[in-house]
């Protein structure tokens, strides 16, 4: 019965979505786009296209559809162009809107290389797309917690970093074709609120319970969690699952919910996290992660990998650092 709901689950939301935009067409459509601004701009054409996917739901999100605008790039004082309003983290806030959507990718490369905030970002090796999608994250271009995995996993799904390699002349056209094809094609990770990573990813976690909502509960490391929904805050979701709202911050380390606007795909938890991981026993850091950014990942309590580690309160973690679970 449970492997049945769950292959519904696959199924249905292609038929929900068959007239939106697949994030393959937005991929075809926009990689000459994000090659020719890794070019001129040095920043890598995968996280530009993973950040397309992921902010503008694949192109089929009002701001994108309506403004033109593929990366959320919000008016700040010194925009003196057209302007697009909707609710966001507050009601009515003011985005930019383009003329074209080259107009908003140009526009996102020019916002990152004029901010100084964002300037370690261009000491990264361009290649390192994970170091990128981590540094993007402590820079503060989103709130979401889980924004670097989840820019990680839409260019591991479509094999984004070909394009790095395409655009920085490292394999050719032709190759490229090649090791698409002998890849295969994942299905969409964008599929709407059932379905927000790959059947892969969606397969590996174990699916626990159905609330009365219709909306899936599943297990990591013993810990229940759902997937979000694009737009929830810790608010509405704590009010949807029973859940006291600090109580949710507190399992998904949240310390200010104002700040949280959650993405589709998002694992939120509803239960505390363990004091280890039941299955992995230690993990080699990747580049940019923090110890929070470690103990959502496997569901264990951040004070826990500290005592395990024997790290102070507060420890930097450095890239191929191995870190225990148990």
């Amino acid at each position: 019965m449970m492997k049945r709901i769950l292959f519904f689950m696959l199924l249905l939301p292609l038929s929900l979505v068959a007239q939106k935009i697949t994030p393959e067409e937005y991929i075809e459509t926009y990689k000459d786009i994000a090659m020719k601004e890794m070019k001129k701009h040095k920043i890598p054409a995968s996280i530009t296209l993973a950040q397309g996917l992921l902010e503008s739901g694949a192109g089929n999100s009002d701001l994108a559809r309506k403004a033109k605008n593929h990366f959320g790039i919000k008016c700040h004082k010194e925009w003196h162009g057209r302007t697009f309003r909707m609710d966001d983290d507050a009601k009515n806030e003011c985005f930019r809107r383009y003329r074209k959507a080259e107009d908003s990718f140009r526009d996102h490369s020019e916002f990152l290389t004029s901010r100084s905030r964002y300037a370690d970002l261009f000491k990264l090796n361009i290649m390192d797309y994970k170091a990128w999608a981590h540094g993007l994250k402590a820079a503060g271009y989103a709130t979401n917690p889980s924004y670097a995995s989840l820019l990680i996993t839409r260019i591991e799904t479509y094999k984004l970093y070909l394009y790095d390699q395409l655009a920085m002349g490292k394999i050719s056209e032709r190759e490229l074709k090649k090791l698409m094809k002998e890849s295969g094609v994942a299905l969409p990770v964008d599929d709407g609120p059932w379905h927000a990573y790959s059947p892969a990813r969606v397969s590996s976690f174990e699916l626990v319970d159905m609330t009365k909502n219709k909306r899936f509960i599943y297990e990591n490391n013993n810990v229940k969690f759902v997937f979000a929904k694009e737009g929830e805050t810790p608010k509405s979701l704590a009010k949807e699952m029973r859940i006291c709202k600090k109580r949710l911050c507190s399992y998904n380390l949240i310390k200010d919910p104002k700040e949280v606007v959650f993405h589709n795909g998002d694992v939120v938890y509803l239960q505390p996290l363990r004091n280890k991981n039941r299955k992995a026993k230690s993990y080699v850091v990747e580049g940019g992660e923090t110890i929070r950014d470690v103990a959502l990942r496997f569901a264990v309590k951040p004070d826990r990998i500290l005592k395990l580690n024997k790290l102070p309160e507060g420890a930097r973690l450095q890239r191929g650092q191995k870190l225990k679970l148990r």
